[in-house]
């Protein structure tokens, strides 16, 4: 466990360090995080709000209508075709930095729209898997949602590298995945269960967060100040946000970092070889 731990803040450093020379890389989670939100919004609203995009949703319960479907198969690829195309930009922006170029965020933005129609098609894959998941745990019992839930873990393992395929090369969506889960399956083996590099360390970093901004609301009601409660809250979610902000690029660049790694056996200079190498825990 202290020797996974270690891995993860080695990587954490290494990506962190990349992210002070180059800022600007801050911009692609930002931007992209507003374009989800937009997203949303165009969903929901003409939908009635939440309310009504809970029932499309099918978690009250209920089946999903083929209506219901389609439009949260809409849902699903607008979603992911935004998320997917600023990663690119940011990963594509990273890997011109790591081979010792200056990089901007028209730099990678250039690239992601160079990858416009192969971004689309692995949306249009990625919505297609997810929501084929989706309709088989809705029709399973409890052994079944098992089953679809490993299936989904093996399916998110295997298209990890996706988006630095994507930066990188000029292939199509279909190529992309295969290229993915071929590298993969050469550096990492098949029997992992999970990522052990990024996700530990902030995972620490996210509870120190939110215990941090609990103690503070707490001192803030037994003060009883309603302005104090209300700036410590607008704080606590605030420091979230920028936590997550902070992981999304470190995880882009982190990607950029396990690509190199997988396609050279020794990765960009400033990451260790062997924390690379065991970013995946191995099954058992």
């Amino acid at each position: 466990m202290f020797e996974r731990m270690a891995r993860s803040w080695t990587l954490v450093k290494a990506s962190a360090s990349i992210l002070m020379k180059d800022q600007s890389l801050l911009v692609f989670p930002l931007i992209s995080g507003i374009a989800v939100v937009m997203v949303m919004a165009t969903f929901i609203l003409p939908l009635g709000g939440f309310d009504a995009l809970h029932q499309l949703s099918g978690d009250d319960g209920k089946p999903m209508s083929a209506a219901q479907y389609v439009i949260v198969f809409a849902f699903y690829l607008c979603q992911y075709f935004v998320i997917f195309f600023f990663n690119t930009a940011l990963v594509g922006a990273v890997m011109l930095r790591l081979d010792g170029k200056d990089s901007t965020v028209s730099d990678g933005l250039r690239i992601a729209a160079s990858k416009l129609y192969p971004i689309l098609g692995y949306a249009f894959i990625a919505a297609t898997v997810g929501m084929l998941l989706r309709a088989l745990q809705e029709r399973i019992g409890l052994i079944g949602q098992i089953v679809v839930g490993l299936v989904g873990m093996g399916w998110t393992l295997a298209t990890y590298l996706v988006v630095p395929v994507l930066a990188a090369r000029d292939v199509g969506p279909y190529e992309a995945v295969v290229e993915s889960a071929r590298l993969f399956k050469k550096t990492w083996g098949e029997s992992v269960i999970g990522q052990a590099g990024l996700g530990l360390a902030f995972g620490l970093i996210y509870l120190g967060v939110a215990i941090c901004g609990l103690i503070l609301v707490c001192m803030a009601v037994a003060m009883h100040s309603v302005p104090l409660i209300v700036m410590t809250g607008i704080v606590a979610v605030g420091a979230l946000l920028l936590t997550s902000h902070v992981h999304a690029a470190l995880a882009g660049i982190y990607a950029a970092a396990l690509y190199r790694y997988a396609t050279d056996s020794h990765g960009p200079d400033g990451f260790d070889p062997k924390a690379l190498e065991k970013a995946f825990a191995p099954a058992g």
